[in-house]
C-alpha cells in the first residue's frame, strides 16, 4: 500500500474550495446581472414592423432605464419602451414607439401630417420610411402623459387605434438607446 502524502490528503479539501469559489462568482454574477436588467437596463426584441426603417423586425434593443429619473423627462423625437394596453381586452404589454406628443399639448394629424399645439407648419420628421397615409386625429395630450407613434405609420398601430391614445409617464420603462441584434447601431 502506498501511503498518502500531504498533497493527496489537501486535494479534496482544494477541489472543494474551487467549487465553492466558481459557485460563489456565478451567485454575483446572477445578483449583478440580475439588478443591472431591473434597475438599469430593459432589452427588448421587436417584433413587428411598426418601427422600420428605424428598428427593423426582430432587431433587439437596449435601453436605459435611468433615462428619465433625476429630473429628465422624455422629450419629442425619444424612441422608448413602454407598458400599456394596446388592445381592448389584452393585459398591458411592452412596446416600442417615438414619443410624439408631450404633456398638455395639442397633436393634430390631418393631410397626413402632424401639427404640435395648432402650428401651420409640420413636424419634420425625416425618419418616416415613406408618406404617412392616415385618417385626420385631433388629440389633447394630457398632464403627465405623452402620445406615441410608430415610424412606420402605415403598418403600426399605435396612439390612433389605441382605446387610450395616451401613455403616463410611469409607464415608460425605458429611453432605446441602440439596437444589438442582428445588427448594430445608435438609435436616432
Amino acid at each position: 500500500m502506498k501511503k498518502q502524502t500531504d498533497t493527496d490528503k489537501q486535494e479534496p479539501k482544494g477541489m472543494k474550495k474551487e467549487i465553492l469559489e466558481w459557485l460563489q462568482i456565478i451567485i454575483v454574477a446572477a445578483v449583478i446581472a440580475f439588478c443591472l436588467n431591473t434597475f438599469v437596463v430593459a432589452n427588448s426584441r421587436v417584433p413587428s414592423a411598426s418601427m422600420e426603417n428605424t428598428i427593423m423586425t426582430g432587431d433587439r434593443i437596449l435601453g436605459s432605464r435611468l433615462s428619465y429619473h433625476f429630473g429628465n423627462t422624455p422629450e419629442r423625437g425619444d424612441i422608448v419602451i413602454f407598458t400599456h394596453k394596446a388592445e381592448p381586452g389584452k393585459d398591458k404589454t411592452r412596446l416600442v414607439k417615438r414619443v410624439i406628443g408631450l404633456p398638455g399639448e395639442t397633436v393634430d394629424i390631418r393631410e397626413d401630417k402632424v401639427y404640435i399645439n395648432g402650428s401651420d407648419i409640420p413636424l419634420q420628421e425625416s425618419y418616416l420610411p415613406e408618406a404617412m397615409d392616415s385618417k385626420d386625429y385631433h388629440f389633447e395630450v394630457p398632464e403627465d402623459c405623452y402620445l406615441m407613434l410608430g415610424d412606420n405609420r402605415n403598418h403600426s398601430i399605435d396612439a390612433r387605434g389605441w382605446e387610450d391614445p395616451y401613455v403616463t409617464k410611469d409607464e415608460i420603462k425605458a429611453k432605446v438607446l441602440f439596437r444589438y441584434f442582428p445588427n448594430m447601431g445608435k438609435i436616432q
